[in-house]
């Protein structure tokens, strides 16, 4: 299983569309339209990968992971294996 912190470089807040992102190595700003899907505390305490998708139908679980690979892959978010 997979989980997801955030970079130590970016911070996270909630905002009306869903998450806004500070990347402090740029100046960057990404904004997120997740709605509900995905709270800034997840990622800082490394849970997003699972409690993320508890509890949750099959088409948003999908955009759930969806979301993380792309927020790992810009970089604000880290992969931590879990063996």
């Amino acid at each position: 299983m997979t989980q997801y912190v955030l970079h130590p470089d970016c911070r996270v807040r909630r905002e009306e569309f869903g998450l806004l992102f500070y990347d402090l190595r740029g100046p960057k700003l990404l904004f997120v339209e997740t709605g509900d899907l995905l709270a800034p505390e997840l990622f800082e305490t490394g849970r997003a990968s699972a409690d993320a998708l508890v509890g949750r139908s099959k088409p948003e679980r999908l955009r759930v992971e969806r979301l993380l690979r792309s927020l790992a892959d810009k970089g604000l978010i880290r992969e931590q294996s879990l063996c």
